[in-house]
Formats: C-alpha cells, sequence, structure tokens
C-alpha cells in the first residue's frame, strides 16, 4: 500500500525504509509544522551542562536532533530516549541513551521505579501539555522541569491523500488539526491508542491502530490485510 504518514517536516527520517521493510511505500504530509524556540533550549543545554539534572527524558526524536549536539559533552546525567529512532538520533552525537520498553510516555516512570525519588528530571520537549508524566514523577518524589523547546501550529494546509490508499495519523494533535477528506476507500490508521481514542471521539474509527511506533503499525497493518 502507499501510506501517507503525518510528520513534521524534516522529520520524515528513515520512514520509506522502515515502510519498505514491511511490503509498503510511503511519503509525509504536514498537517503541523515546528517553531524552535532557541532561548528556551539554549537553557536547557546550560543547566544540562552545569549538572543541574539527574535524567533528561527524550519524548520524540525532534528535541534530541535539535539538543543532542549541546549536551554532547554531558556527564552524569541519565540519558533515556522513548523509543529507538529517538535514541539513534542522539547516538548520531555521540550520546549513549537508555530506551523505554514501551512507546509512551506513560512508561517512564515505572522504568525508573524507585530511582526516581528525589532526583532531578529535565524534560526537553513541544509545548503540548502532558499533565499525567509530570504527575507521575511528581508522585513517585522525582522533581521535574520541562523546556517547552518548540510549539506545533497547523498549517492548514489540506492533506495530498490523492496517490494514498492509507492514511498513518502519527499523533494526536496531527489528527485534531489536520485538513482532510476522508473517503470510501482511504485505509485510516492510528499509530498508538491514544491517537486511536481522540479519532475515535470524533467519530472517526481507525480501521488499524499500532503500538506507539512506525513498526509496530506496519506490522499491525500487514495483519489486517492477511486477516
Amino acid at each position: 500500500m502507499k501510506i501517507a504518514i503525518t510528520r513534521l517536516s524534516g522529520k520524515e527520517m528513515s520512514d520509506a525504509a522502515r515502510c519498505a521493510d514491511f511490503g509498503h511505500t510511503c511519503y509525509s504530509v504536514h498537517p503541523l509544522r515546528s517553531e524552535v524556540r532557541p532561548d528556551v533550549i539554549e537553557e536547557f543545554v546550560t543547566m544540562a551542562v552545569r549538572g543541574e539534572f539527574d535524567a533528561v527524558f527524550f519524548t520524540s526524536a525532534l528535541p534530541a536532533k535539535l539538543i543532542a549536539p549541546g549536551i554532547a559533552r554531558v556527564k552524569g546525567a541519565r540519558i533515556i530516549a522513548i523509543g529507538p529512532q529517538t535514541a539513534k538520533e542522539l547516538s548520531l552525537h555521540g550520546i549513549e541513551s537508555e530506551t523505554l520498553p514501551g512507546f509512551y510516555s506513560r512508561d517512564f516512570v515505572p522504568y525508573l521505579g524507585d530511582w526516581i525519588a528525589g532526583k532531578r528530571i529535565g524534560i526537553p520537549r513541544a509545548a503540548v501539555p502532558n499533565p499525567a508524566l509530570i504527575d507521575a514523577i511528581t508522585d513517585a518524589g522525582g522533581i521535574v522541569r520541562e523546556f517547552r523547546c518548540y510549539g506545533l501550529e497547523p498549517t492548514g494546509d489540506a492533506l495530498d491523500l490523492i496517490a494514498a490508499d492509507a492514511i498513518l495519523f502519527t499523533s494526536a494533535m496531527s489528527f485534531t488539526k489536520a485538513v482532510w477528506t476522508p473517503r470510501p476507500n482511504l485505509l485510516v490508521m492510528a499509530i498508538g491508542e491514544m491517537t486511536d481514542a481522540v479519532m475515535q471521539n470524533a467519530g472517526v474509527k481507525p480501521a488499524v491502530v499500532g503500538d506507539g511506533s512506525l513498526e509496530g503499525t506496519l506490522g499491525a497493518l500487514n495483519a489486517y490485510l492477511t486477516g
């Protein structure tokens, strides 16, 4: 199938190769654009270099790409990536990281366990609220500080789906801000359960729901097609 994947411009990375591994082709569509905040990035990097964090949590590949060059020399902090693509982005700058066993930020506190109590956690991320993550860290005794190093704004552009057999929404916000027209022969997919829930609340039921990763969604797609 030819899959349209919602991405920030420049965040496509290895999508084509990963889709090809599952027998599909893909291209990117852009319901959102990022607006980088250099002052926030500079503040985070300064604090990280001074050793003010015991752990840094990268919740997606884009903040890793923006910040990794500045913290390559940071020692002593645990660097934690939400998934293998984020970890790969960090590794390009020589930064070794731990990778969560799942693809959701809710896995962060259970992964750290009792270690988190009293630890200072820095989170560079998009300017999209995630109170569940912040509350979970605080309830576990962690000291958390968010750095909203880029904003997400709707492009307002209608998604080009003329050539697509399927569309994959990679986040709840990419769905809610997308300008698109469903059609009977367009297979609709959600990358994970949170995106699925938002879509269903809007009256759109995805045919395929992944595990929060592209590979997991492609595997679910192939199971759907052969089921």
